[in-house]
């Protein structure tokens, strides 16, 4: 089970970068980290990102039970989202879910990105699909992004935005911020007659660089 040392200082600050980079926006999106003893830290529901404290993240139980929060806090709605995340995949020890804008183009398109840079495959194992449809906060939604992130570093998430997942939260953060690059890079190369994806035994060969950085 991958875990995360300092889980609450990274979250911390790695929800002020997401905010920093553009990734969120307010109080949108949301970050997680599991720990040694299996709880995980999680930031809390309708908390601006500018103003969060260390004292504002939620430790919740691997079912989701609250293990510990301040008063008036309560963890992130999509919570659910996070759950089924480290459920599903016992090599990830954060979860990132963002609103970045070019990214969030592609999903509300129900479009996967194709990966068309090799750096993507590299550290996000190859087209990020598109996951189906399910309301904001609800189990589904952890179901469909679970399916969509087979193999993957990221997933788009259908009219909403995208959820990334890795070892630590700075890769998971690297992960965001590389999907949304590339999805602004992809709508360019667009306007210049279409995207072109990476030729078969590069793309096969990236991918696997990508499970071997996984595993590590």
């Amino acid at each position: 089970m991958r875990t995360v040392e300092n889980a609450h200082e990274i979250v911390l600050t790695t929800a002020k970068e997401l905010l920093r980079r553009g990734l969120v926006e307010g109080t949108s999106g949301n970050i997680s980290a599991r720990q040694a003893d299996g709880t995980i830290v999680c930031t809390p529901s309708s908390v601006d990102y500018q103003a969060m404290g260390i004292e504002d993240l939620v430790v919740v139980g691997p079912e989701g039970q609250v293990v510990a929060c301040a008063e008036g806090r309560s963890p992130t709605s999509e919570l659910l989202l996070h759950l089924a995340c480290y459920r599903a995949f016992d090599d990830v020890g954060s979860v990132i879910h963002a609103h970045p804008v070019w990214a969030t183009m592609f999903a509300c398109s129900h479009e996967p990105l194709v990966a068309c840079v090799d750096e993507f495959t590299m550290y996000v194992g190859g087209d990020v699909r598109c996951a189906e449809y399910a309301m904001s906060g609800s189990a589904e939604v952890g179901t469909n992004a679970v399916a969509a992130l087979q193999d993957r570093g990221a997933a788009l998430l259908a009219n909403h935005g995208m959820v990334a997942v890795g070892p630590t939260p700075a890769k998971v953060l690297h992960i965001v911020a590389l999907v949304e690059r590339t999805a602004q890079i992809a709508w360019g190369a667009r306007a210049l007659g279409g995207v072109v994806p990476l030729p078969a035994k590069a793309a096969g060969d990236f991918a696997g660089v990508y499970q071997l950085m996984r595993s590590l």
